[in-house]
């Protein structure tokens, strides 16, 4: 056991002040009825001072009644001594937040997401998850296992800013080919999920004040990341084509965008919108930031490359997280920068954390590699897709034309209008009643919605599931 005493020679004798702090852990129940103390031997070792001095303070301690001797066994708190643990000081101090911390603390008690649901419902249309099920940990497993095997000495220290050089070269070999994404390795951050890349955005390239263009409605995560830098945020309107370039302001700043599949209205915004947007950026002399979370996911038609693909003047910062396709505890996202941002945006990086864990980053370097990854995209894909089929398949049998259907062109969720208003708050606890998980899309406006609406995920249920959870559904809705 290691006790942390701080010792002054200039104070009182040194046993005293053994004594002192050894009383003071009792009383305020770090140390419990029963608890054994260290013996004075490894006492004296941790704080390099004589056994003696350690004797003299459990002699004072003994005569006082605080620790009791057990023959052959050691010194105790004895039973008869029951302080409740302590859980810190009764009175707190009160600090002066800045400005960040203000904004910090304010958001905290707003967001809300699927997995603070309390209980788990049978047929829970959650969104925003990973299909567990579906990915193969046993071959993760051994490659995480053999790289922790074979990791050499070098390998275990710090390890680039910027992320692991031979992950970096398998993210951007996978955009180039999956996603038309113009980039090098050099160019690939490695973050901590993208949550982590909207930071580092906002810390290197918003100041107070600055005018910001976010989708209305939009990802909670961008939104109060904006707002805790000091953003002035703009929020424009998204129709069933996504966010409107012509409508967007010359003053602002910046611009972030969700154009394969908005969030969470699910529109895909078309080639016409995406050529003006860009023209939009380097009219204002802004900067894009295109939040691709759920890219690799399309239904109808051919994939649209991204944006970022279009960008001829390295405008287009591209963000990115294996969350939504490999597993979300491990956390590992990435950021596509213009070269002329990747000096500010890996020392931003260095000043956050560091760098990303390393065996995680090889681990996920090999599974992309050697073709692992893409096979599990396959699978991922054909699952989605038969999801979506009996989603869409069960919403007309059941629903019909009492909703109207958005974002079931690609990504993982979709969004029913219901024709007829109705509450929202009202329409979840309904459903939760009959076992059914759905979730609102209010607050994902900045203002007061045009007409509510009802977020419907799909990968991690069964299409049985999703066919009884809709019939279900179906008995609350007008």
């Amino acid at each position: 056991m290691q006790l942390l005493i701080p010792l002054s020679r200039q104070q009182e004798p040194l046993f005293r002040q053994v004594y002192a702090r050894l009383r003071q852990a009792i009383l305020s129940g770090d140390f419990r009825a029963g608890d054994r103390l260290p013996s004075t031997r490894d006492l004296a070792e941790q704080l390099g001072i004589s056994r003696t001095v350690v004797v003299l303070a459990y002699e004072q301690l003994l005569a006082e009644g605080f620790v009791v001797g057990r023959s052959g066994s050691g010194t105790y708190v004895p039973d008869s001594l029951a302080v409740p643990r302590s859980t810190g000081p009764e009175k707190s101090a009160s600090f002066r937040l800045s400005r960040f911390g203000s904004a910090a603390a304010a958001i905290g008690s707003t967001l809300v997401f699927p997995e603070r649901r309390t209980g788990a419902l049978r047929y829970d249309f959650a969104y925003g998850r990973s299909d567990v099920e579906c990915f193969p940990f046993e071959r993760w497993r051994r490659i995480q296992q053999r790289r922790a095997r074979k990791a050499l000495v070098r390998e275990l220290d710090y390890g680039p800013a910027a992320g692991s050089e031979t992950l970096r070269e398998a993210i951007a070999t996978h955009l180039r080919r999956s996603r038309a994404v113009a980039c090098d390795p050099s160019q690939v951050l490695v973050v901590n999920g993208s949550q982590q890349a909207l930071d580092l955005i906002a810390r290197v390239l918003i100041e107070p004040g600055d005018r910001v263009v976010i989708e209305d409605p939009s990802y909670q995560g961008t939104r109060e990341v904006l707002r805790a830098a000091g953003a002035r945020l703009h929020g424009a309107l998204v129709d069933r084509d996504g966010i409107d370039p012509a409508a967007l302001p010359d003053s602002a700043r910046m611009a972030f965008v969700t154009p394969s599949h908005q969030f969470p209205t699910g529109a895909i915004l078309p080639l016409t919108r995406r050529q003006a947007l860009l023209q939009w950026a380097k009219r204002a002399n802004a900067v894009i930031v295109e939040d691709d979370y759920d890219g690799e996911f399309r239904y109808a038609g051919k994939p649209l490359e991204s944006l970022q693909g279009l960008d001829t003047e390295g405008r287009v910062i591209y963000v990115g997280t294996f969350s939504r396709t490999v597993f979300s505890a491990l956390r590992i996202g990435y950021v596509v920068v213009p070269k002329s941002l990747l000096q500010a945006f890996t020392a931003a990086k260095w000043l956050c954390d560091r760098h990303t864990t390393t065996l995680e980053q090889e681990t996920l370097a090999e599974f992309i590699r050697t073709g692992m990854y893409e096979r599990h995209l396959r699978r991922l894909r054909r699952r989605n897709a038969a999801s979506r089929h009996a989603l869409l398949e069960a919403l007309h049998k059941h629903l019909g034309e009492r909703v109207e259907v958005s974002g079931d062109g690609a990504g993982a969720h979709i969004v029913l209008w219901p024709a007829r208003r109705v509450a929202e708050d009202a329409a979840i606890a309904a459903a939760a009643a009959r076992g059914v998980g759905i979730y609102g899309v209010s607050r994902y406006f900045m203002k007061r919605p045009p007409r509510p609406g009802i977020m419907l995920g799909y990968p991690r249920m069964r299409e049985s599931d999703i066919r009884e959870g809709v019939r279900r559904l179906a008995e609350i809705l007008p």
